[in-house]
């Protein structure tokens, strides 16, 4: 019968079992050298593998929340990346939503702080005390560095990205998007100044875009702010003036039959402020002059027109400046100001400044009274201009523009905006946006130059004639094979 023999008692100088199979863990930290080696390896180790410093030296639970945030925060980015690539509109159908850009500002925020937790941690581990002195700055500030890196970058994103997208997303409506009419989703496109003094703020500038719901083509029609006795589509306007928009003098408060006298008209003369007219305006992020002006449009052109989008011309400078400015061929020598103080006064009295002849860059600033310079020239040409400046945003608003000037794009249209383009639309007009770069913008001017019509005394058959060059415009013949 054989007899075990005792346990040898361990000789001195000899390293416990447990340090020797599991150095990083139970390191010998009577060695400066490996202590060092030690330092470094967990502070790359963690950086590379956020939680493996915790994997191999400390909390294991910590450290498998960090490699499952990670692994889940990698997956997400490269499913974005590959749904945009592939999927354009179900990512903007997934983003524009109020909770999910909550979740995902909330996903980033946490991801940040635990990064920093996980990198001070790391820094308790390294066992800084037992480090040599100019190796334990060094890893110090190594880890630093390393860590602000991915949480710098979480937090920038859940700050800077998500929530002004999140906050964009409150000037658009709610509810479900109508679909296309005739092949096209049509808006009225409004300007106004909402300067001092300007308390029933006219639409200036009126124009209806029409976008191809195929191929993104975009047509732009120019409608006069003095054209007169405007027909209206079926509604209470066309109730209220079955020949056409026109005109009311009262000792109070009255209007011209001009359709940018339709803010009178509708609103701002009635007691109900045109509540009986349009008694959903302002659920439907809109308002009762809107509504009568977007009517007029239907009447004018024949077509559907379910949107509107108004710009303050006051946010107008801000827009350029986002996209970086834009860049126009001016024709002729214009003058900045707020006009002449007497009739026939020279230009050169009162202008502020020039906006001189020639290919330029405008700046906001200058963008703006490009926009509204009347005093030298004719309102017709001044909504060519206005068309040019439109055109050409659409033109230079690249994706990689708005990207790199993400944060000014989002204030910018934010201030600017009003809108009751429902958020379920938005997955189709990022596809169409995208589409539209390849395509020539079309526009039609109602004015003499532009169809051939006085808008100050139109008849019955310029209506007719505006509705076929706009039909021929948006649904030109097919052309005939040749034989």
């Amino acid at each position: 019968m054989s007899v075990s023999s005792p346990p040898r008692p361990p000789q001195a100088g000899a390293r416990p079992r447990a340090v020797e199979e599991r150095p990083l863990r139970n390191p010998d930290a009577s060695s400066a050298a490996f202590m060092s080696r030690r330092a470094w390896w967990l502070v790359v180790a963690g950086f590379l593998f956020p939680g493996a410093g915790q994997i191999l030296a400390g909390n294991r639970r910590l450290g498998r929340v960090g490699i499952v945030a990670t692994i889940v925060m990698w997956t997400l980015l490269a499913a974005a990346v590959l749904t945009g690539l592939m999927w354009r509109s179900l990512l903007t159908t997934i983003v524009a939503s109020w909770w999910t850009l909550t979740l995902m500002q909330v996903l980033l925020w946490a991801y940040a702080v635990l990064w920093v937790v996980l990198t001070v941690d790391v820094l308790r581990l390294v066992r800084l005390g037992r480090v040599p002195g100019r190796t334990r700055a060094a890893v110090v500030v190594v880890a630093l560095i390393l860590s602000l890196v991915p949480a710098s970058a979480a937090a920038y994103s859940a700050q800077s990205v998500v929530a002004p997208l999140r906050s964009g997303l409150s000037i658009f409506a709610a509810g479900p998007s109508v679909p296309p009419s005739d092949g096209y989703y049509n808006f009225l496109l409004l300007g106004a100044d909402s300067g001092q003094g300007r308390d029933s703020m006219r639409f200036d500038s009126i124009s209806v875009v029409s976008v191809n719901a195929d191929s993104g083509a975009v047509t732009i029609f120019g409608i006069p702010r003095d054209l007169r006795h405007a027909p209206f589509s079926e509604g209470p306007m066309q109730e209220l003036y079955p020949d056409g928009f026109d005109g009311q003098t009262s000792a109070t408060c009255g209007w011209s039959s001009g359709i940018n006298q339709l803010m009178n008209a509708a609103e701002v003369c009635r007691e109900d402020r045109g509540a009986g007219l349009y008694p959903d305006a302002a659920a439907n992020n809109s308002s009762p002059a809107i509504e009568a002006t977007k009517d007029a449009a239907e009447g004018i052109l024949g077509i559907s027109i379910p949107y509107h989008v108004f710009i303050d011309m006051h946010g107008f400078a801000d827009l350029v400046d986002a996209l970086g400015g834009v860049e126009i061929t001016v024709k002729e020598r214009l003058p900045e100001g707020p006009g002449p103080r007497y009739k026939g006064q020279p230009a050169e009295e009162w202008a502020t400044g020039w906006i001189e002849a020639g290919e330029q860059r405008m700046d906001g600033s200058t963008a703006q009274w490009y926009a509204r310079s009347r005093y030298t020239t004719s309102d017709w040409d001044r909504m060519r201009r206005q068309r040019e400046l439109q055109t050409a945003i659409l033109a230079q608003a690249s994706p990689s523009t708005v990207l790199t000037r993400f944060n000014e794009v989002v204030a910018a249209g934010k201030n600017l905006v009003q809108t009751d383009i429902p958020n379920s639309l938005l997955p189709f007009l990022v596809d169409l946006a995208a589409k539209a770069k390849d395509e020539k913008v079309q526009d039609l001017e109602l004015t003499p130059k532009g169809v051939g019509i006085d808008p100050e005394n139109p008849t019955s058959d310029d209506w007719q004639k505006i509705r076929a060059e706009a039909d021929a415009l948006l649904h030109p013949p097919t052309p005939t094979p040749a034989p």
